[in-house]
């Protein structure tokens, strides 16, 4: 049975009424979903929303749900994707029914059938090329033309058939067809291809097959063999129905489905198709599929984000017919709000500028307290050095304060976290006139970060021992395009954001950041939250940032 950890709460929509009336009505019995990908690439956010509805739903209504991979076209499959998604679909929280199915385990059953519609006189081997078949369909406002080869006797088009399935004619030279109806208004009736020649090793089955079952061929007979009752598609599949059922209809299967559609997933600053999605990967404009700023679920997972915050995240965008974009800060204030109720905090120096407190002695360590949550005073607290030498962030100092900026400048005092005041008095700067060290006392009286007599300072800014600080790299990410709707206006390459990755190296990191475990994710405090990269290792850490702290949606939301 399909199971994940369900924290969230499902929302209602047409399609669990419509299980809930099929159920009343006994029109099925118990409930049975799949999710059905191809091995074509990897998973993306949009396939989360499919993931979280097929095995949400069984679940909810006590079915199963079946992963069936559609590998029908082993041009474009590999072992590397089936592996992948496996691992995308657990790593979300659901387990399937069973063993991974495959639509190739039914290749000789979906062959079988087609030899069946040819015996019935429903579908016949057409000599046609690929490009006239397209015209022989017609327009949406012209009728297609009959094939040629359309009356073709039954025992004619049965032998080329199984001689194709022999292997005796080349790729493109033949096509089984479908006989509909070449006046329908909906194409896909309009004679479909549902067998081509393909002569590709398949990764499951080799050589043994040489003629493939198009998706719209395979895909519904087997969720009748599966005994699929509601077959989830998204809302281009709408215009398909009616072949799925027409093929239904004609072929003596063992249980008969039901298609229905709803609207794809589409959120702003990104691209959820794999053509695209594949460009990338094999041009080089990323990494990898896995890649932290593709929207693939390998490349959100290795950037941090949780999956129970997609869980929730898709359980708020309710299912729909109607399709409309999300907007990105949408997404990331659900990773935001999973993130701060786990995370623990640290405090890490992006871009260190060194302070030398002159009146702490150069060889004296104080160990002070922090508290790793401050909402959770159960995780306890850290010791932490405080030195002689430490770092602060660059931007946290001004020679010459900007309006409103109450951090570290000569002459003011500002609190160091969970430490003590400091007072700046000069600074020392190298032969290009750029400040090198910050030079300041600090108060002893205020150890912890108040001061006995009362007085108050206005900013406040995180450090780390120079002596004891972790050296690292830190990745920093932005959306990978800059507009919301990549491509719309030409090539979406064009729209690639040149600054989306920003590789910081030399960061400075508190010491208890080295016993931290890989996959566990950490605020730095004032920076965002992060976690280890694929590529850490422990002699020089790697991390990336999975989400900021700024949460602009909450914002914009809360002025709605």
């Amino acid at each position: 049975m399909s199971t994940a950890n369900s924290e969230t709460k499902q929302p209602s929509d047409f399609i669990r009424e419509q299980i809930r009336a099929d159920l009343a009505a006994g029109n099925t019995a118990s409930i049975v979903t799949r999710f059905p990908p191809e091995p074509n690439g990897y998973l993306h956010i949009g396939h989360a929303l499919s993931i979280c509805l097929n095995f949400g739903i069984a679940a909810e209504f006590g079915g199963i749900c079946n992963l069936r991979f559609d590998d029908t076209n082993p041009t474009k499959e590999e072992q590397e994707f089936i592996d992948a998604i496996q691992q995308d679909v657990q790593w979300l929280g659901f387990s399937w029914a069973g063993e991974a199915k495959f639509a190739s385990d039914y290749f000789q059953q979906l062959y079988d059938w087609a030899e069946h519609l040819i015996q019935i006189a429903m579908a016949y081997v057409d000599d046609l090329s690929a490009k006239e078949i397209r015209t022989y369909r017609g327009t949406l406002t012209n009728p297609g033309t009959p094939s040629p080869y359309r009356d073709r006797p039954i025992d004619e088009s049965l032998d080329l058939f199984r001689r194709m399935r022999k292997g005796e004619f080349p790729n493109g030279a033949r096509v089984l067809r479908a006989k509909i109806d070449l006046a329908a208004g909906n194409m896909n009736l309009r004679d479909p291809v549902i067998y081509r020649i393909l002569h590709a090793k398949h990764p499951r089955t080799g050589n043994s097959w040489c003629i493939y079952p198009t998706y719209d061929f395979a895909h519904g007979q087997s969720d009748a063999i599966e005994g699929v009752t509601h077959s989830l598609c998204t809302l281009e599949f709408a215009d398909h129905r009616p072949l799925y059922d027409w093929l239904i209809d004609k072929l003596p299967v063992p249980t008969v489905p039901r298609q229905y559609e709803f609207a794809k997933l589409l959120i702003s600053h990104t691209v959820l198709s794999k053509r695209r999605l594949t460009r990338l990967v094999e041009e080089g404009y990323v990494s990898g599929w896995d890649d932290p700023r593709l929207a693939t679920l390998s490349g959100l997972r290795r950037r941090g984000v949780p999956a129970a915050a997609l869980r929730e995240f898709v359980s708020q965008n309710s299912v729909s017919r109607n399709e409309g974009e999300v907007e990105m800060a949408m997404l990331e204030h659900f990773i935001r709000d999973s993130l701060n109720q786990t995370a623990e905090r640290r405090m890490a120096v992006l871009r260190p500028l060194k302070v030398v407190i002159t009146n702490f002695s150069e060889d004296k360590i104080d160990w002070l307290e922090a508290i790793n949550h401050p909402d959770k005073p159960e995780n306890g607290i850290r010791k932490i050095p405080f030195t002689r030498e430490l770092w602060v962030e660059r931007d946290d100092f001004m020679e010459d304060p900007a309006r409103k900026f109450y951090r570290l400048s000569p002459g003011r005092e500002v609190r160091l976290r969970y430490a003590f005041f400091i007072t700046c008095i000069g600074v020392i700067k190298n032969n290009s006139d750029e400040i090198t060290e910050v030079h300041c006392t600090y108060d002893p009286e205020t150890r912890g970060g108040d001061a006995p007599d009362g007085r108050k300072v206005r900013g406040t800014i995180h450090w780390v021992s120079a002596k004891h600080a972790v050296d690292a790299e830190v990745r920093l990410y932005k959306p990978l395009y800059t507009r919301a709707d990549p491509g719309a206006n030409g090539d979406f390459i064009d729209d690639i954001n040149p600054d989306s990755l920003e590789i910081l190296n030399g960061c400075k990191l508190e010491p208890s950041l080295n016993k931290i475990e890989r996959g566990v994710p950490i605020q730095f405090e004032r920076s965002g939250y992060f976690v280890h990269d694929t590529d850490h290792r422990a002699e020089y850490p790697v991390f990336n940032r999975t989400v900021a702290l700024r949460d602009s949606w909450a914002k914009m939301k809360a002025k709605s």
